[in-house]
Order: structure tokens, then sequence, then C-alpha cells
């Protein structure tokens, strides 16, 4: 009688069929969080104004591919067989007119950006004066790194003179490599975030994301 009563006793725990909703479990990982009831609509949003088949955002993709690979295989190509060198009849001049073609790269990698974001649209939620300052701020950011960072390795130490012989004295250990590794790409990369925060481009954040992967494998490379 005791046993079957036991069992009663339990059910009356819970009146009226009260569902009660598991804790979650922190060592389980996110194997038991329900995701659809997660709210996308935010997600949603942004993806109804990106156009990936878009000619201009074709064009920009491919630039910001196009540009570390085109650096690292003329830079490795000219460190084994030293073809660029011989051709100018100079180190120096060869890596002079390899810097010039990246920069003019970079020029057109910036302008296919721009293109792109203007063609598509624009998105309200980022339209807003704070998030405009903060683009004004990371483009600030980026420049500074940028800069300083050319100032500390000079032409020859930017534009990959290591691999046409051309060796600085020392390792440059200053402002600003001694706040961040690589400031010439992250700060490239904070001023394109930059230009999308203050055009309110969903298209821009998602070019810059395909900046900073490039950059990332173009450093394990490099590296």
């Amino acid at each position: 009688m005791s046993d079957c009563a036991a069992p009663a006793a339990v059910r009356n725990n819970n009146p009226a069929g009260v569902r009660h909703t598991a804790p979650l479990d922190c060592c389980g990982g996110f194997n038991n969080v329900d995701y659809s009831k997660m709210d996308l609509t935010l997600m949603e949003e942004l993806l109804k104004r990106l156009a990936f088949h878009d000619h201009s955002f074709c064009v920009a993709v491919i630039t910001i591919i196009l540009n570390p690979l085109f650096w690292n295989v003329v830079a490795r190509w000219e460190h084994r067989t030293r073809r660029i060198s011989r051709l100018f009849g100079s180190p120096y001049l060869a890596c002079y007119c390899l810097g010039f073609v990246i920069v003019m790269l970079n020029v057109y990698r910036s302008h296919s950006m721009t293109v792109a974001m203007k063609a598509q649209a624009r998105w309200d939620v980022m339209d807003t004066t704070g998030i405009f300052y903060a683009g004004i701020a990371l483009i600030a950011l980026g420049t500074l790194l940028v800069v300083s960072s050319f100032l500390a390795l000079g032409y020859t130490g930017t534009f990959l003179g290591d691999y046409f012989g051309i060796l600085m004295d020392e390792k440059v250990t200053g402002f600003p490599f001694n706040v961040v590794e690589n400031p010439m790409y992250w700060g490239s990369t904070a001023n394109y975030l930059g230009l999308a925060l203050i055009g309110a481009s969903p298209v821009g954040l998602v070019l810059t994301a395909i900046v900073a992967v490039v950059y990332k494998v173009a450093l394990r490379f490099e590296g």
C-alpha cells in the first residue's frame, strides 16, 4: 500500500501538469540550449540588406583576396630568384616599384569596397550618432597605427624589403609594435570597419570581416 502511495504523492507535487524546464548544464556546452527560442530578427534584417550576387560586392571580395596574395607570391618569388632585382638593376629600386604597385592595389581595394557599400542598402539600426562617432574613432585609431608603423619601418621595411635582401639594423620594438602585432594590417582593418560604421553599411561589415580573415591567413604564411 505504501509502495503505491509514494508515486501518487510524487504526482501530486506537479499539479495541473506544470512543465519544469531543466536547468542548463554548464559542463555540457550548448547541447541543451533550445535554439528555436533564439531571437534572430536582427540577423534576418541584416541579411535582407545584403546582395552577395551584386557585381560590386564580388569585385570587392576579389580585390581583398588579391592584395596579400599578390605581394606574398611576388615577394617569395623574388627571394628565391632575385629576378626583380636583376630586372631593375638594384634591390632598392625593385622594392620601391613593388611598393608602388602594392599601394595602387590598396587604393583600388579601398575604392572597390566604397563602391560596394554605396551600391547596397544602408541599415537604420546602424545610422545613429553613437555609431557614427565610433566609426570616426576607429578611423583615427587605424590611421595612427598605419602611419606610425610606416614611420617606424620606413619604406623598404614596410614593403617587404627583407625579401629583397634589404635588412634593418635591428628589430623594431617601439610604438606601435609594443602595443599590437602587425599594426599595419589591423590599422587598415580598423579603417575599413570605421568606414562601414560611418556609412551604416551592412555589406561594409561583411567586407571588413573578409579583410580581417584574409589578413589572418596571410600572417600565417608570412610568419
